[in-house]
């Protein structure tokens, strides 16, 4: 497809992607600038779903008229339109050029435990959100609401710099916002009976939105996340209805979630506001002297990051507790195997043992405690573990540590800011100009042909499978561990929304794929199951959050075992099998609540399932 842009013909090459959204796909025009390309309505994305193809045909419609009134002298951190971008006679708005952001993160990224384990702290977090706090309050001056306020159109570019982005589908004027994300709506615009809005968008329904995203960047958690676990079943309510009822993660029938920072790490004035907001619908602006007075400390005794003048956790002059070896609880015995007052960073298996990094006393350290890499925690850093060989990421460079001290650079493509590269206990894989690579014997030896930037990929001991997905290109392909050459032109059971996650587990001759979507408002997790020919053995969809096993976070709480998954919820363990083409959750351990949660991550070892927490790792054998 080919479009114009301030007279000049533009070939949407999909090598320079850069994201892809659910309306619109994303492309470097090479000169600081992007270039958003809306969906028409036969994009492969919307291929047999007739109610987003009418949703794009209206959608595009109204650009035509809108974008061309699109206000001026907006805030600097709001991403507007610089130029249209228009069919060859200059009469449809196809999309528009913007300025280009580099080296982003999303503000969801600050809501997700890994993230702030890996070296987001509380302190940052509120830098964004004051810095977000100014652009808000400057574009509701303007006369402009956001609408869909939502923490994936928040990019953060530096330490704290938060930038509103999706700018067409702001509200001004004459133009309402459609749109709208379940998890950020504001209950008082819908008709009380469902997650449909009666009424539109406001500078207030903005604020609410914004409080949500202030709670999930603080505490790690949302208003409406945990489990509702009434005393009876029956009183048990939907992720719809705990936003009609005001049900919260303040309501005693919620099991606050394990990952989650403890909520009395918070001063009181703030949680008073966040429960005046989400259970007593008070709106209107986040008082901006309620982020100014945060101050976070780290607690020398657990750890824990607090804006209170005592650790809420810990008793007064209270020690570091040393938890037993081995502990045990019905059937589940728990053996810890290392420990560390500082973090668990990766950890992964190699012929049935465990290997992990950790970063303590200003240094990333292997098991042994040797140093491979001195500095601060760096959240923007991707690990992977070769044998004694340490490999770290970050955009298109890849470095890899040797155990005595070698060093050696590796170029590697980054789709969508995150390094294409893999490894498993004896070859380590990239994707860079087109092809993707392994080291060998006598050099880097070239596996096959993928397509150039836009590659995600992932390895296990036995084959490796990659994806992309790239404006209206979607492939994806395994290869074997040993072999050159890859399968390619798998068909997959494609999401059709924003990709905002994945993650890929091994075992024996099965990958269990992972992928989480946003669509329609909400975030969906799909469980794609191939085999190493490629073939799609099962498949399974669920929403985020749900409490089932498939709506935790990606890349936590899972481990394949042959034709089972190992699954760590809040209230244990559960065992799901591929059955007959079907994934079904066959037995449940709630012996294991006293050892996991679902932020862990589990390995399979010799000696059991592994749980890697924030500080330990526990061995678990179950009777």
């Amino acid at each position: 497809m080919d479009v114009w842009l301030e007279g000049k013909k533009v070939r949407l090459d999909p090598a320079r992607a850069l994201g892809k959204g659910g309306e619109a796909d994303v492309f470097d025009l090479g000169d600081g600038r992007a270039l958003k390309v809306f969906k028409l309505p036969e994009h492969p994305d919307y291929t047999g779903l007739a109610v987003e193809q009418e949703a794009a045909r209206a959608r595009i419609d109204e650009h035509q008229r809108k974008l061309r009134v699109f206000p001026t002298g907006l805030p600097g951190r709001v991403v507007t339109p610089q130029a249209l971008a228009t069919d060859k006679k200059e009469r449809t708005v196809l999309g528009y050029a913007m300025r280009k952001l580099d080296g982003v993160e999303s503000l969801r990224r600050f809501g997700e435990p890994s993230f702030r384990r890996a070296g987001a702290t509380s302190e940052r977090a509120v830098e964004v959100l004051r810095s977000l706090h100014h652009t808000l309050t400057g574009l509701h001056a303007a006369g402009v609401v956001v609408g869909d306020f939502n923490d994936l159109n928040v990019l953060v570019t530096g330490a704290a710099d938060a930038h509103l982005i999706d700018a067409d589908s702001f509200q001004f004027g004459g133009f309402l916002c459609a749109l709208f994300t379940e998890r950020f709506v504001d209950p008082v615009r819908l008709n009380g009976k469902s997650l449909v809005p009666t009424r539109p968008a406001s500078s207030e329904s903005d604020w609410y939105g914004y409080t949500v995203a202030a709670m999930q960047s603080l505490l790690c958690v949302g208003p409406h996340g945990g489990v509702h676990r009434p005393k009876s079943p029956a009183a048990r309510t939907t992720t719809a209805g705990r936003l009609l009822q005001r049900i919260t993660v303040f309501h005693p029938d919620v099991q606050y979630p394990k990952p989650a920072l403890p909520m009395r790490t918070l001063p009181d004035d703030v949680l008073q506001h966040l429960h005046r907001v989400f259970v007593e619908d008070l709106r209107g602006a986040f008082p901006l002297p309620l982020l100014e007075g945060l101050r976070f400390t780290q607690c020398a005794s657990c750890g824990v990051e607090h804006a209170r003048r005592a650790c809420p956790t810990c008793q007064p002059n209270a020690v570091a507790q040393t938890t037993p070896v081995t502990s045990a609880r019905g059937q589940v015995t728990a053996t810890r195997l290392f420990t560390t007052r500082g973090v668990l960073v990766h950890a992964s298996v190699e012929d049935g043992l465990p290997r992990w990094l950790y970063h303590a006393d200003g240094a990333y350290r292997r098991g042994d405690g040797r140093v491979v890499m001195r500095g601060p925690l760096d959240p923007s850093l991707h690990w992977a573990l070769q044998g004694d060989v340490t490999l770290v990421g970050r955009d298109g460079v890849v470095a890899v540590l040797g155990p005595l001290g070698e060093r050696e650079r590796l170029g590697v493509d980054a789709p969508e800011g995150r390094p294409a590269f893999a490894a498993n206990a004896r070859h380590r894989y990239w994707a860079v100009g087109g092809g993707l690579w392994r080291d060998g014997v006598h050099g880097p030896e070239r596996i096959g042909d993928v397509l150039e930037g836009q590659t995600r990929l992932f390895v296990g001991p036995r084959f490796g499978l990659g994806f992309h997905r790239a404006g209206g290109l979607r492939g994806a392909f395994v290869f074997d561990a040993e072999r050159l050459g890859l399968r390619d032109g798998l068909t997959l059971p494609w999401p059709s929304g924003q990709l905002v996650d994945a993650d890929c587990l091994f075992d024996g001759a099965l990958a269990w794929l992972f992928l989480a979507e946003q669509t329609q408002g909400r975030t969906v997790h799909h469980c794609v199951v191939l085999g190493s020919d490629g073939a799609v053995r099962a498949q399974a969809v669920a929403e985020a959050g749900d409490g089932s096993w498939l709506g935790g976070a990606l890349g936590t709480g899972r481990c394949a075992v042959g034709e089972a998954l190992f699954c760590a919820t809040d209230a244990g363990l559960t065992r799901v099998e591929l059955r007959q083409g079907r994934l079904e959750a066959v037995r449940e351990f709630p012996d294991a609540e006293p050892f996991v949660d679902s932020g862990a991550r589990l390995l399979l070892t010799r000696q059991g399932l592994v749980v890697v927490g924030r500080q330990e790792l526990t061995a678990l054998r179950m009777a």
